[in-house]
């Protein structure tokens, strides 16, 4: 078997490790393959930093900085919960702090009651929804014109699929208040256009491959600037 395919072999039983094996691994002093993490959690930090921020570069800087963190706390996951809703956390967390820090964010417990808000969007014609990149392009924009709190809500539900429980806990919130928030950024989603593009959730706000492996790169490369190969040094 030459390198090459050696290689891919190795990469591919990586890939077949759990989180839970990965990060034990790690913290074994395998400090290379927190990559398999990164490549297997890029998307949905992603998506979940754009969604508060709506900005790609900030989105990534989030990525990167919420991974340098990870890293130099993985010794502090003790498994409560799953290693993905401890990562988006960290992701959602530095994402806010950077909202915070500009006062643009809402509070995700604030008051339940009922509100009104006003959303500006040209009619959609059947023909103009009748591409698939076309719809997923105005699904796109319907959701970054809701307000902070329903988006990130409606991204982790709807997008990333996660269930209302594992949203609550990557948020902080209760239960209900995300069944209220994903019902009300549903509300503002105009019906015609929910039920044109919502089968195409899954494929909007794509990580693409240039991208993730930005991420992994620029990650990498910070934590050999703080001095860090493996995390017995932390």
């Amino acid at each position: 078997m030459d390198q090459a395919a050696l290689d891919t072999r190795t990469q591919n039983n990586d890939q077949q490790l759990s989180d839970e094996q990965v990060v034990e691994r790690v913290l074994a002093g395998d400090s290379a393959l927190f990559e398999v993490i990164m490549r297997r959690y890029n998307q949905r930090l992603y998506r979940a930093a754009r969604a508060i921020t709506r900005s790609d570069s900030e989105a990534e800087d989030v990525l990167q900085d919420a991974y340098v963190r990870a890293f130099q706390h993985l010794a502090q996951y003790r498994g409560q919960a799953a290693f993905g809703a401890w990562l988006t956390r960290i992701a959602v967390n530095e994402a806010i702090g950077r909202l915070r820090q500009s006062k643009r964010f809402e509070s995700l417990e604030e008051s339940t009651a009922p509100e009104v808000v006003e959303m500006s969007s040209k009619s959609i014609s059947p023909e103009q929804s009748a591409a698939d990149s076309e719809t997923r392009a105005l699904l796109e924009q319907a959701v970054e014109r809701l307000p902070d709190n329903y988006r990130i809500v409606y991204m982790l539900r709807e997008v990333e699929e996660l269930s209302t429980a594992e949203t609550a806990q990557v948020l902080e919130a209760t239960e209900e208040n995300v069944k209220v928030r994903l019902h009300r950024a549903r509300a503002l989603l105009r019906k015609q256009l929910y039920a044109s593009v919502g089968k195409n959730a899954r494929e909007a706000f794509t990580f693409h491959a240039v991208r993730c492996d930005r991420v992994v790169r620029n990650v990498f490369a910070r934590l050999s600037e703080l001095g860090i190969t493996t995390l017995r040094q932390i």
